[in-house]
Parts: C-alpha cells; sequence; structure tokens
C-alpha cells in the first residue's frame, strides 16, 4: 500500500517536474531565435565594417551558444528527468534536504534547483554513501557533513514512472542490468544514472593530480575519462576552460568515438590528437613542413624505452656543458664579472632551464654585474664593456637543428653503444630517415626532448589537462618526454596493458610509467577490475585468453548479465564468404545497431569489405563495420563476427593474445567465430 502511494506521488512529482521542463524549452526558444537575429545583425555590422561591431558579436555568440546548451539540456530532460534521488539531514547547516539527480540540471525561474546535475558536489552522496551518517567534498570548502535517511534510484521512460528502487548503493543491479543489456547506438554510453562507486572516485578526484587508471576490457575507462572532463569543467570553471583539456589517443576511429559522446556531456571545445599529431604539435616552428611521421623502424623497441631516453639524456647534459663552458668571466679591467661558482650556482637553482634559456638569463645577470661595477665609471666606458660582453653566451650562432643534434646522438650509439651494451649498433636505418625528415613515434619524442633541453625560450601554457587513453599503445619514452614538456600539465592516463597491440613498443606493465608519472601524494594507480560490457558468456570465453595475454596479473570481474553463448562455426566450408553474408543477416534481424566483422590484419579486412562490397570505415557508425582488429580498441558493438581466428592468423604467444583478447572483448552481447581452419590453440579451454 505504501509503495503503491509512493509511485502515485512520485508520478506527480515528475509530471509537475517536465511541465517546468517544457515552460523553460518555451522560454529558451524565444531567447534563441532573439539571440540568431542579433547575431545576424552584428555579422552584418561588422561586414561593413560598423564601430565595435566585431566584439558586439563574438559576446552575442557567445550568449547564443549558452542558450542553446540550456535549450539542449532541457530538451535531453523531456526524455529522463532524473534518475535519482538523496534524502538527507545537512548536519554542517541544520536543514533537512530532498535532492533529484539528473543528468541536467534544471532550475525553475533561473534560481530555484528542480533537479541537481549529476556533476554538483552533493550528487556525490547518491554514488558513494551509505546510508547513515556521511559527508561530501565542496571544491574549496570543507566537507559537508550529513546523515542520509533515503536513497532512490528511478526507471523513467519520458513521462512514465517504470518503477524506483530504495537502497543503500547507487543504481541497483536490476536497473544497472537493464541499461547494460540495451542495444548500442553509435555513440558512447550514457553510463551517468548507473556510475559505480569505483568508477565515481576517479571522476570527482581532484584535478591536481595525475592518475593512471588500469582497467580491464569494458570496466568504463573511456566514458569515465570523459565524465571525468565534464565533472572537472562544472566544479573548476574558474580555473579551467575547456580549451586547456586536450585527449591523446591513437587513431582517428578512436577519437571520432570519443567526440561523439562529448555534447551529451555539456564537453565543447575540448581538443582531441592523435599522438602521431600531439608531438609534432609540442614541437611548434620546429617542426618543418617537409618532416613526416612514419611507421615504427626496427629500432622502436628499444627506442620506447626508458634506458633510451636516458642516454639521451645523459648526451644532452654533456653537450650542455661543453658548449656552456662555465669558467670564470674575467676582464681586464673589472676583474671577475661573474665566478663560476655564481654561474653554477644559477643553473643549479634552475635545473628547468634550456640551454638557450640559461644562456639568456646569464647574459642578463652579466649586463647587470657590468652596470654593477660601472657605477663610477664614465657612461661611455659602461656601454663599451655591456657591448663587450652583450652575447657573451650565444649557442644560437652554431645554427644546430634538433636533428642534427639527435642524429650525433644516434651516430655516438651506433659507434660505441654504451658500457652495458644496451644500444650495441644498428641504427642506420633510423639515422637514414631522420636525415630526411622522416621520423617515428619516438624519433619525434626524442626530437621534442631535445628542444626542450636546447632550443626552449619559452615554456608553454597552452595545455592544463591531458587524457590519453588506450596508453598502453605507447612506450614509456612518450610519457617521460610529455611529463618534461609539459611540466605543468596533470595527467590522466587511461589504459590496459592486457590490450596492447603494439607488444614490442607499448606497455606491458605499468612500473616503469609509475615512476614517471606517480610522485607525489597526491598522484594515483587505479585498477577497475569489473566489466560492464560482455555477457558472462563472453566475458569466460576471454577469460581464457586473458591469462595468457596478461599472465594472470588482471582478472575480469563480470557483471552478472547472461546471454547467447559464444557461436564457433570453424570448419571446412566452400564459400565462407556466403555463410558470412547470411550469419550478418540474421544478426540483423535480431534488430541489433552496431555489428563489427573483426580481422586479423588489414589484408583480411580487405578481403571481407569485397565479399561484402562496402568501402573503407571513415568513421565509427551504425550498421555493419569491417575492421582490423588494431583499429577497434576503446569501440564497441553491439555483436561481433571474429574472422578467421586460427592457429594461421594467432600464433600460441603473448602477443598474438593480447590482440585476440582485445577483439573478443568488443562484443557487448553476441560473438561469433567464423572460419574454415581449426580454431587457434588461444580459444581452447585450459580443462
Amino acid at each position: 500500500m505504501e509503495k503503491n502511494q509512493d509511485m502515485l506521488l512520485e508520478q506527480q512529482r515528475l509530471l509537475s517536474c517536465l511541465e517546468i521542463i517544457r515552460e523553460n524549452i518555451r522560454e529558451y526558444e524565444e531567447k534563441e531565435a532573439v539571440s540568431k537575429k542579433e547575431v545576424t545583425q552584428l555579422f552584418q555590422a561588422v561586414k561593413k565594417g560598423e564601430g565595435d561591431s566585431f566584439g558586439l558579436l563574438e559576446a552575442e555568440k557567445n550568449i547564443l551558444e549558452h542558450i542553446q546548451n540550456s535549450l539542449r539540456k532541457n530538451r535531453a530532460a523531456l526524455n529522463k528527468a532524473y534518475f535519482g534521488r538523496i534524502d538527507y539531514d545537512d548536519e554542517s547547516y541544520g536543514v533537512t534536504e530532498s535532492r533529484y539527480i539528473g543528468k541536467n540540471g534544471v532550475t525553475r525561474n533561473s534560481n530555484e534547483v528542480m533537479i541537481v546535475d549529476w556533476r554538483a558536489p552533493v550528487s556525490s552522496v547518491y554514488y558513494e554513501n551509505e546510508l547513515g551518517k556521511g559527508s561530501y567534498e565542496v571544491p574549496g570548502s570543507e566537507p559537508v557533513n550529513i546523515r542520509l535517511f533515503k536513497k532512490r534510484t528511478y526507471d523513467l521512460q519520458g513521462e512514465k514512472l517504470l518503477g524506483f528502487y530504495d537502497n543503500d548503493t547507487a543504481a541497483s543491479d536490476e536497473l544497472l542490468v537493464k541499461y547494460l543489456s540495451q542495444h548500442k547506438e553509435a555513440v558512447l554510453g550514457d553510463i551517468i544514472a548507473t556510475i559505480q562507486k569505483e568508477q565515481n572516485e576517479i571522476i570527482r578526484a581532484t584535478p591536481y593530480k595525475n592518475m593512471i587508471v588500469q582497467g580491464v576490457a569494458g570496466s568504463g575507462k573511456t566514458t569515465v575519462a570523459l565524465h571525468r572532463i565534464s565533472y572537472i569543467l562544472y566544479n573548476y570553471e574558474e580555473v579551467y576552460k575547456p580549451s586547456e583539456f586536450c585527449i591523446v589517443g591513437s587513431s582517428d576511429m578512436l577519437l571520432n568515438y570519443i567526440s561523439s559522446g562529448l555534447p551529451e556531456l555539456d564537453v565543447n571545445h575540448v581538443r582531441q590528437m592523435r599522438m602521431d599529431v600531439f608531438l609534432p604539435y609540442l614541437m611548434e616552428k620546429s617542426w618543418k613542413k617537409k618532416f613526416s611521421i612514419i611507421e615504427e623502424d626496427t629500432k622502436a623497441c628499444k627506442k620506447s624505452r626508458l634506458d633510451f631516453v636516458y642516454a639521451l639524456e645523459c648526451f644532452l647534459k654533456k653537450w650542455i656543458e661543453k658548449h656552456l663552458n662555465l669558467q670564470d668571466i674575467r676582464d681586464r679591467e673589472l676583474g671577475v664579472i661573474l665566478s663560476q661558482e655564481n654561474m653554477q650556482d644559477t643553473r643549479s637553482r634552475n635545473p628547468e632551464l634550456s640551454l638557450f634559456q640559461l644562456e639568456k638569463l646569464l647574459n642578463q645577470r652579466t649586463r647587470q654585474r657590468i652596470q654593477f661595477l660601472c657605477t663610477e665609471k664614465e657612461e661611455g666606458f659602461r656601454k663599451e664593456k655591456q657591448k663587450a660582453y652583450r652575447n657573451y653566451f650565444c649557442s644560437s650562432k652554431n645554427k644546430w637543428t634538433e636533428i642534427q643534434i639527435y642524429r650525433t646522438f644516434l651516430e655516438e650509439l651506433e659507434q660505441a653503444g654504451d658500457e652495458t651494451h644496451k644500444f650495441e649498433g644498428g641504427y642506420k636505418e633510423t639515422i637514414a630517415h631522420v636525415e630526411k625528415g622522416q621520423m617515428d613515434l619516438y624519433d619525434t619524442a626524442a626530437l621534442c626532448l631535445i628542444r626542450k633541453r636546447i632550443f626552449l625560450k619559452k615554456e608553454t601554457d597552452e595545455f592544463s589537462q591531458i587524457i590519453l587513453d588506450e596508453a598502453q599503445d605507447f612506450g614509456e619514452t612518450v610519457y617521460y618526454v610529455l611529463r618534461q614538456v609539459l611540466p605543468r600539465c596533470y595527467f590522466t592516463i587511461m589504459g590496459d596493458v592486457s590490450q596492447n597491440i603494439r607488444y614490442e613498443t607499448g606497455l606491458n606493465d605499468w612500473e616503469d610509467l609509475k615512476k614517471i608519472l606517480l610522485r607525489d601524494d597526491r598522484d594515483s594507480f587505479y585498477l577497475l577490475a569489473k566489466s560492464y560490457r560482455n555477457t558472462i558468456e563472453i566475458s569466460q570465453y576471454a577469460g581464457r585468453v586473458l591469462e595468457k595475454a596478461s599472465l594472470g596479473n588482471y582478472k575480469i570481474q563480470p557483471v552478472i548479465r547472461h546471454g547467447n553463448p559464444v557461436c564457433v562455426q570453424m570448419q571446412q566450408r566452400k564459400d565462407i564468404g556466403k555463410q558470412l553474408k547470411a550469419l550478418l543477416e540474421n544478426i540483423q534481424q535480431k534488430g541489433f545497431e552496431t555489428i563489427a566483422v573483426i580481422c586479423r590484419d588489414e589484408k583480411d579486412t580487405e578481403t571481407v569489405r569485397k565479399v561484402l562490397q562496402t568501402e573503407q570505415e571513415e568513421g565509427f557508425h551504425n550498421g555493419i563495420m569491417v575492421l582490423p582488429v588494431t583499429l577497434t580498441k576503446g569501440l564497441e558493438f553491439d555483436a561481433v563476427v571474429l574472422w578467421q581466428p586460427d592457429t594461421l592468423r594467432y600464433e600460441m604467444n603473448v602477443k598474438e593474445a593480447k590482440l585476440l583478447y582485445v577483439a573478443i572483448t568488443r562484443a557487448l552481447h553476441e560473438l561469433y567465430l567464423l572460419g574454415e581452419n581449426e580454431q587457434t590453440e588461444l580459444l581452447k579451454s585450459r580443462s
């Protein structure tokens, strides 16, 4: 009886809230029409060159963007106004509150909060607190103490209240499984209603820290990273602008997939770059138009590791010492202008300065010292002395380039190696393509470090937060260099070493990266072990391969959601192409939105595309996609067909296990194996 009464009251509350949302939409639509008209008029005024019309146009465009954003949020709230409610006593302020929490905050008359935005500090109570005493953090303020006595999760569909769940943990398993069972559209999933405690801890962590997140396939790494961006921009808008964030990934396919989910999270103007674009971008003008990025060369397995970058650091240190030559600066008439000890002290106090920056500082100190020593001298004498020592330190006259210095370093490795024989020869190929302006990723990172140590004139403050997805794709050298080149940035590193498809150069564990990034007490390593993507059946199948891919380090903890068994069709057949077409037609008839045929390499991918008469994929989309396994990382599909997962294509080793693990774990609901030969040993049960 009480449940029915609660349902009635909650239904009335929902309808009342929806009416306020509709009224907001009407008001924002009117404001949008007025603002659009104003923008058009100002645009015409700018074309005519009238007064300060450009400044007014930019201001009005910002107003219009704000109106349209508010309009979008209210329209979205019509479909699902809120998902949770918390009732609590606020012990800090002595009041009792009842708060409804939604993906989009909604106010009445611009000041009365009807629905609290999920990013608001108080919303963390819904995700983290159990019934009873607790608290929530407010950025820049003291924690607020509360006593929580109700936590309710809603299942809404437009105007209909399908049900609710009272529980002492957020997002009951019943609702979570219902959400996970939905078909996948060609955008990132909306996990806001079902954010789990371990995910919420990462999302709401202070932005003033570096973090590494090891998450198994399907643990929500990408969505957690994007929600973290959204949370920071909402709660620290006085500190951060969206343009200071950069999402770095390994492929356009992944970045396209990520960017599709940003607007829904109220995140705009955040940049996204592939790593092979980001590193040249950091080189600024030093990266010439004639330079190009090439595939990793045969020495990339060495160049990607810390030993290599440490050797480069040692080389650059010697280079600086040789050309800086800090000896007493003596003048016949003035005596010692600057002593060696004084200059060494200046250098030790400024360890981050490049050679060029240090020389500029020393020249400045020399000028000031001459000014002091000439206090009682004639002005002409002082000017003559300052002119004589004006550019006493001037390495720029040598006309060095980053490539010239890098080539010298590589030649030293080629000729002598080092005492531990880690770098014995074999760098002729690298030297040859670097001389042509052709750099692989690790050559580019080396050039970035050389620019930082030798040529840098001014630190960049363009970025404040760097978010790296599928971080295991890149070796330690890249992260070491990024840390040096962007010393004021905070890094959010998301990845899974079990999915390292670049086995020779990428990360197969996190230990070295921890040493590079996690140096402060606030810095953290997080582990996401639960997989929310796959059914139990697919997770268990993936588990066979994961044991071989991660050597037992990371295991999947699947959320209990059952589906169909994995369908294996590995046998001799005359027309496998015809079989594939029939299989895909059958899958489509089940109503799945996204289907992938995942192949071992580009050659097989082209073969399947010809069979299906499809073009090369430009971006993530609904329907059938045919992709090599390397391009599927970070993506997920309703159903996956593994093309020819046999012993020929996937050999019994760790590298191939990682590739196959990636392929299997792309499937949300159904997984099919289709081939002509015996399936790879990697897929066989250990029983």
